[in-house]
């Protein structure tokens, strides 16, 4: 039989929805019946494996799954951050602090001697530890920003995505800690034909979000003006320029960054580019 690289993804939530879509992305093709614990793609040499958000890391340490998508939070609080391959882009969030809403907040000398309740104590304990603040951690799982509202803690540590759950239980969010999103991480040992397996599957992840990175822009522009347009979207390699009917007028096709597009928009016309289009890639192979 032959061989099939095993991934673990959250079994249901909002990375679980991610994770899926990604694979649907690369052009990996799973049915996912209802309750199943395991599924197997019809394309690729792939099996999915629905765990807990929290199990997921230990499953790979011990190579029960190849590799794992999970929260970067999750990871470092288990201290397996040997494990982590790739950062994914996607389910971005934070891990902050926050207090009363009412509390006038001096800054993180507020937290002195203060109990502060956390599903992560690790890189509370780590944060506290570098800003020399001694405070007591009262450890929880779930609910954590009912903990000051019900007495037993005087500020929460959590994972914060828009803040509006805070909001809601009366609480602002007053230090950043830890930045964290998605990643991909691999068992400490694969022998070569899984290792094989997961260099194409990490080739297709790359290749789409290249994509996403980037958007493919046509424009029409007058012929004096081409050097500097090219200075301006360069591309992968260099832009094509397609004559018009036009005498003196180009066609000019390039790339351009997500991050820079707005900018590079505004200089472009400033240019003298017209007709300007822009695109959005599906799959981008450098």
């Amino acid at each position: 039989m032959s061989k099939r690289l095993k991934i673990a993804v959250q079994k249901k939530g909002r990375l679980y929805e991610k994770s899926m879509a990604l694979l649907s992305d690369c052009g990996i093709r799973i049915s996912n019946g209802t309750g199943k614990l395991i599924s197997s793609a019809s394309n690729f040499p792939i099996d999915v494996l629905y765990l807990r958000n929290d199990d997921i890391p230990k499953y790979v340490e011990k190579g029960i799954a190849d590799i794992g998508i999970v929260g970067e939070n999750t990871v470092v609080e288990k201290g397996m951050e040997r494990l982590i391959l790739d950062s994914m882009g996607f389910s971005k969030c934070r891990l902050s602090l926050a207090v009363k809403r009412e509390v006038s907040y001096p800054g993180v000398q507020y937290f002195q001697e203060k109990t502060v309740a956390t599903s992560y104590p690790r890189i509370l304990s780590r944060f506290f530890q570098e800003q020399g603040i001694q405070a007591r951690i009262e450890i929880i799982s779930g609910s954590v920003e009912i903990a000051p509202g019900i007495g037993l803690a005087d500020a929460v540590c959590d994972i914060v995505s828009t803040g509006s759950t805070l909001l809601t239980n009366g609480l602002k969010e007053v230090e950043n800690i830890f930045q964290s999103e998605a990643v991909l991480i691999q068992t400490p040992e694969l022998d070569n034909t899984l290792s094989n397996i997961l260099e194409q599957l990490r080739f297709r992840i790359q290749a789409y979000q290249n994509a996403k990175r980037n958007k493919y822009i046509l424009l029409n522009a007058p012929d004096a003006a081409l050097s500097n347009i090219i200075s301006l979207i360069p591309g992968i390699k260099s832009p094509t320029i397609v004559p018009l009917a036009e005498k003196g007028w180009s066609s000019l096709h390039s790339v351009v960054n997500e991050n820079d597009f707005w900018e590079v928009i505004d200089q472009l016309r400033g240019a003298g580019a017209e007709g300007i289009l822009v695109v959005p890639i599906e799959k981008m192979i450098r």
